[in-house]
């Protein structure tokens, strides 16, 4: 059930985020999801987790997600990936910059009867702002790009 579940999981970041095709969540992700992580990730229900990638995408068109590493155990797979994308759409209230970007991220996600139902999120956000120029970097002093 292990490679099954990790499988599956490949099938969401590449079908689900990177190909945009959001019926391929209907088949995978329970319809009472429930996701604990960062901002946007407190999703309850699979709608909800539909809407988090709609922002994602219309955020990140070019969005590609790369598996880095998986493991699994008993009904849980962690998966640790990298998210790849141009600014070029409104992400959680800051103007498109432009400019590309990578997320690193790991998730432990729980399935029961051949679908998610639930998942643990880590992101580095931060590092993805900085990307962006709309945070900046250590020592830094200015923002480079426009938020307002």
């Amino acid at each position: 059930m292990s490679e099954q579940n990790k499988a599956i999981d490949r099938r969401i970041l590449d079908e689900v985020y990177s190909q945009g095709d959001l019926d391929v969540a209907d088949e995978l992700i329970a319809a009472d999801f429930i996701a604990h992580g960062g901002p946007g990730l407190q999703d309850q229900g699979r709608e909800e987790y539909k809407q988090f990638v709609r922002m994602m995408r219309t955020a990140f068109p070019d969005l590609v997600i790369t598996v880095e590493d998986q493991l699994a155990e008993g009904d849980k797979v962690l998966t640790r990936w990298l998210a790849r994308g141009t600014h070029t759409g409104e992400f959680q209230g800051i103007p498109p910059t432009g400019m590309r970007g990578e997320l690193a991220g790991m998730t432990v996600e729980r399935f029961a009867n051949g679908k998610v139902v639930e998942c643990w999120s880590n992101t580095d956000d931060l590092g993805l702002l900085q990307q962006l120029g709309v945070m900046p970097v250590a020592g830094e002093t200015e923002i480079s790009a426009v938020t307002t």
